[in-house]
């Protein structure tokens, strides 16, 4: 059971008075923590000790080893992507008195609630990770670190999305701008990314992103496709457990087809790069897409050569195993995790020999479904279905 130390008393700051029992708090510390803006604003006794958070292990070890009690002054509410967790980490529970979070701020600013919003952070941790969780969500706050709101900002933009950037929350200087913008965004800023057409969607029970599909491995007729050139629901089942489909993954589908392995992904919530060099099969991935409600990248083009340029992606989908693609789709993406599915049994062996010659651990099997398919007289008999090599590589453990 976590206890309280009264020692140590964490205050949101959002531009308004302080909360009650701030006051108190300030005035008898012995040691104030907070970034230059907040440590300006706040009522502060001559006695005691200011430090600047610039450095979060410095502040921390401050805390730590204080001689009295101490403040941290934190942006809006603390206890949500704040400082709380890092002190908590350092075995200190602090009494808290929150703000209203700036998240909440930003959102109001624009007039719009945030309930169905993905929020991610972008703040000491991968942009590219929240970058790909906003891509695939309508509707996504993204928390920016000092120079990197203006990288994000264009990548959303260029996906399609309407961005605004809320800057300097609670301060004078706070604005809120459409992007793309002519100048340069201050610091703090947060990012809110919409769909171009956002649209009020039914009450939600679950705030955020909607967690897994009520359902996976769709059956054929879920998906527009030729002439059953589709990868098999019993297949792909197996492909989407391998390749892990989650917000904030990226995942290339690498020969997408009709795309059913790209609109699952999606279905979970990764950004999905979907190559394929038929026009008229990238508008059934398209149009799958659209009616599966999700968002992906389709990306037209013969690879290899159509994969160069493309972002680092978490886990890289191949049908059809050509080494020269796996090669350079391996190359480029970087990926964990590599999942390729093979109908000839020649293939096998030196795909095997590919991922273990790059570093991953190779494993496979062979899928061989056969269907209900019913029969005079309410029988029923087992159609064989054409066996699929399934193989994969992992590097690293498996988050």
């Amino acid at each position: 059971m976590n206890t309280v130390n009264p020692e140590v008393t964490v205050i949101g700051c959002d531009g308004r008075p302080l909360a009650p029992g701030a006051a108190a708090a300030l005035a008898t510390a012995q040691l104030v923590v907070g970034a230059p803006r907040h440590l300006r604003a706040a009522p502060i006794p001559p006695h005691a000790q200011h430090l600047e958070l610039r450095h979060l292990d410095e502040a921390l070890d401050a805390v730590s080893q204080r001689t009295g009690p101490a403040v941290v002054l934190a942006s809006g509410d603390p206890g949500f992507f704040g400082i709380v967790r890092a002190l908590r980490a350092r075995g200190i529970t602090p009494h808290v008195i929150p703000a209203v979070s700036s998240v909440a701020d930003a959102f109001a600013r624009i007039g719009l609630d945030w309930d169905d919003a993905l929020v991610v952070s972008a703040h000491g941790r991968d942009p590219n990770q929240a970058l790909a969780a906003a891509l695939a969500h309508p509707k996504a706050a993204i928390l920016t670190a000092p120079g990197t709101a203006a990288l994000l900002a264009r990548e959303l933009h260029t996906a399609g999305k309407q961005v605004y950037a809320v800057e300097l929350l609670g301060t004078p200087e706070e604005k809120v701008s459409i992007l793309p913008a002519d100048t340069g965004l201050a610091d703090p800023n947060i990012l809110i990314s919409l769909d171009q057409h956002d649209t009020v969607g039914p009450p939600r029970w679950l705030a955020g992103h909607p967690g897994a599909p009520d359902g996976w491995a769709l059956p054929e007729d879920a998906f527009e496709h030729r002439d059953s050139m589709i990868t098999k629901p019993e297949v792909r089942a197996l492909v989407l457990a391998r390749l892990g489909p989650a917000p904030g993954r990226t995942i290339w589908d690498v020969g997408a087809g009709s795309g059913s392995v790209a609109v699952e992904c999606a279905r979970f919530g990764a950004w999905v790069i979907a190559v394929e060099s038929d026009p008229a099969q990238c508008e059934k991935i398209r149009g799958n897409a659209e009616r599966h409600h999700v968002r992906l990248r389709v990306h037209q083009g013969r690879a290899p050569e159509a994969l160069i340029g493309l972002p680092p992606a978490d886990a890289v989908f191949a049908g059809g195993g050509d080494h020269a693609v796996l090669a350079t789709a391996i190359r480029l993406a970087s990926p964990r995790t590599v999942v390729v599915t093979l109908a000839a049994v020649q293939r096998v062996g030196e795909t095997a020999t590919l991922l273990a010659g790059q570093g991953y651990r190779a494993d496979g099997v062979q899928l061989q479904a056969s269907r209900l398919k019913p029969l005079p007289g309410g029988n029923h008999r087992l159609a064989a279905q054409n066996p699929v090599f399934v193989l994969w590589g992992q590097r690293g453990e498996v988050r």
